[in-house]
């Protein structure tokens, strides 16, 4: 009851947010079914079934999640491979590697179901917000970029030993003026028309008003339709997905088959994850609300499952259609779930109208999009942000623009990580002083790590300290196992110096890192659990 009530609180913006979503689905999917050597119906199956699973389930309401290039790049060469294996095996099926697509979409989504059971969704608040505008803008120059492909008309390789059958042939002269004009005009209406009304949405607006004008006035143009078959495919007409029963008869289920697909399936799912959990952080900020990441990746893994079963590619989040669905107010589940069934509508009753959609109008709304998603505060900030921050900005915005997404982050995150560290390593500082009793005291300030320890142990003067020594980390706190073997080296100075030296104020977490590695490190640990000084005179010996 309560999910129909949170289903019914929106129901306006939802429906036309989903609606809108679904016409901008349609080139992107088909586009990247065409780099993956794929029937565009197998990708528009795999939205409606991913885009169906994650709106129910999913852990972000207004998220939503289709097939996308990120996670169909990574399928290229393992249908390619799949088909030389298929030969290899004497298997009687030309395209042997859509069939291994399969499987490597089903175990990529146990991958991600093990991953949302194992709560590894929560590693993604440790990704810094460097990254995460790097993330944006890189994924926004990808869709760029991938709409300017669409300026262009698809004709056969002429070329005999070449892989791709078809090859790409941009458009010139009036045509390709008459295509900018009509994506100038989509693009004005949605910028325009918020200013007027707010009552009705300005991207499918946008998208109705380019269409009826390019039928009535008969204008030769490449629309939906054209599109498709000129790539190969047979147009939007289809049927309703149902399990795929030739997978479980000519894919092999071996230890063979398992080795082959395990290596894609796993970079896939890490994609989608990452490229998931990202858009669900970028909706968190968007609409000032809080989504549930290990739920989204059980959702993903669900859905690309689901997919994989009933002959659709894989999929996860895509930021277009997300941003897409907020700017058009879509905030429920209810906006994904609309997506999806207006996309299955689309390929079982409707394929004759919606191939006559104008490409140019569908590359207006993604323009608009990429103009609002692309953080153009990162130039102003630049000079004022640290350059590391600076550095990685740039650098993940660069690596996913010219290779992958899970690359940019992970080395993003990595190059965060260290310059943290470095930073933290040139904090650890000493402030010595010597009592009435000739006890010499170290006030430690900052962490003891890995990245410190040179620095911490260049602090002490061993040879002209006093017999007895305190370290005083009231300030400070041992952080793993460098930090322990620092202080082992430095009661071996001491000790070997005949001096003693003792510690004083760790907090507990620190007693108990000392206490694990007890056979490790010889000192005397001052016992003062509520941090009370020591008081004069207080008597060293043991």
């Amino acid at each position: 009851m309560n999910f129909i009530k949170k289903l019914t609180s929106n129901p306006k913006n939802d429906f036309f947010a989903g609606v809108t979503v679904s016409l901008a689905m349609i080139p992107e999917v088909v586009a990247f079914a065409f780099v993956a050597n794929i029937d565009p119906l197998v990708a528009l199956s795999g939205a409606f079934i991913i885009g169906l699973i994650t709106a129910i389930f999913g852990g972000r309401p207004g998220l939503i999640s289709g097939a996308a290039g990120a996670v169909a790049v990574i399928f290229v060469n393992l249908i390619k491979e799949g088909h030389v294996r298929g030969l290899e095996f004497d298997i009687p099926v030309e395209n042997m590697g859509y069939y291994y697509l399969l499987g490597a979409v089903i175990l990529m989504g146990i991958i991600q179901i093990f991953a949302g059971v194992l709560k590894l969704g929560r590693f993604v608040r440790l990704i810094p917000h460097s990254v995460m505008m790097g993330f944006v803008n890189g994924l926004a120059i990808v869709i760029f970029m991938a709409q300017v492909k669409m300026f262009s008309h698809k004709v056969p390789n002429t070329d005999p030993d070449a892989v791709e059958k078809y090859m790409s042939v941009f458009m010139h002269g009036p045509e390709l003026f008459f295509m900018i004009g009509l994506v100038l005009f989509t693009m004005a209406i949605i910028h325009f028309l918020p200013k007027l009304t707010t009552k009705i949405p300005a991207a499918l607006t946008a998208i109705l008003i380019t269409t009826f004008g390019v039928i009535l006035l008969d204008l030769d143009v490449t629309t939906v339709g054209s599109y498709i078959r000129e790539g190969g495919g047979d147009g939007l007409s289809g049927e309703f997905p149902t399990p795929n029963k030739e997978l479980w008869q000519l894919l092999p289920f071996n230890l063979d088959t398992f080795t082959f697909i395990l290596p894609y399936a796993f970079l896939a799912a890490s994609v989608g994850l990452i490229e998931s959990l990202m858009t669900l952080n970028l909706v968190d900020e968007l609409t000032d609300s809080r989504g549930r990441g290990n739920k989204e990746c059980v959702a993903q893994g669900m859905g690309n499952i689901a997919s994989g079963l009933l002959g659709g590619t894989g999929g996860c989040g895509m930021i277009g259609q997300t941003v897409i669905n907020i700017n058009a107010k879509g905030r429920g589940r209810l906006s994904g779930i609309v997506m999806a069934l207006t996309l299955l509508s689309f390929i079982l009753f409707a394929d004759t109208y919606i191939e006559q959609v104008p490409i140019a109008a569908l590359i207006g709304v993604m323009f608009m999009m990429v103009i609002e998603t692309f953080a153009w505060s990162s130039f102003r900030i630049l000079k004022k942000i640290p350059r590391s921050d600076a550095f990685v900005l740039i650098a993940v915005s660069a690596i996913t623009v010219f290779f992958d997404l899970a690359i940019a982050v992970f080395i993003g995150v990595i190059i965060s990580a260290l310059a943290f560290s470095w930073e933290n390593a040139k904090r650890i500082r000493a402030r010595k002083s010597t009592d009435e009793n000739g006890v010499k005291t170290y006030e430690i300030f900052g962490p003891l790590f890995f990245g410190s320890t040179t620095g911490f142990t260049e602090k002490f003067d061993v040879a002209n300290d006093p017999e007895e020594v305190v370290i005083d980390f009231k300030d400070s706190r041992i952080a793993d196992m460098s930090g322990i073997e620092a202080i082992n080296k430095l009661s071996e100075r001491y000790k070997n110096a005949g001096k003693k030296l003792h510690l004083k104020h760790l907090s507990k977490d620190c007693i108990k890192l000392l206490a694990t590695a007890d056979d490790i490190v010889d000192v005397n640990v001052l016992e003062d659990p509520k941090y009370k000084v020591v008081a004069d005179g207080f008597n060293y010996d043991d």
